[in-house]
């Protein structure tokens, strides 16, 4: 069965990034996002509800993360999802679902991109071609 693990989400930190080092240096970020959605209900009051998601990033993207971004910046994150499973001090099951950053874009905070500094290891998400050129 083929699969595939692909998340898209801009939204703003809930905190600054945690940076920090493996025991074989290698640098993890711990980020949290929060996405507004805002909908009428069936009444037609308008209601918003918020989705946090807590992600991580790896190497220079932790590091770029890390240096660039601070609680409240917004940003616009690529990567795939990861169930992390472990045994509390009680030992219950426990288990948390987070995006894994593969790469990401530093937004403005008028909602358009902004420019990325040298350097990074963020790449920009292939854009769709247009629609003149779908072959079907």
């Amino acid at each position: 069965m083929a699969t595939y693990n692909k998340v898209l989400i801009m939204g703003n930190l809930t905190r600054d990034p945690e940076l920090k080092q493996t025991p074989s240096n290698q640098s993890v970020a711990q980020i949290g996002i929060a996405m507004n959605r805002k909908f009428k209900d069936r009444e037609g009051n308008m209601r918003e509800e918020t989705t946090f998601v807590d992600c991580e990033a790896w190497g220079r993207t932790a590091e770029v993360m890390a240096q660039y971004l601070s609680k409240g910046k917004p940003v616009f994150v690529e990567g795939r999802l990861k169930l992390d499973q472990w045994q509390d001090k009680d030992g219950n099951n426990r288990s948390k679902l987070k995006v894994v950053i593969e790469t990401f874009q530093f937004i403005d905070s008028k909602g358009g991109q902004s420019s990325t500094p040298p350097a990074t290891a963020a790449a920009a998400p292939p854009s769709a071609p247009p629609a003149d050129d779908i072959p079907f």
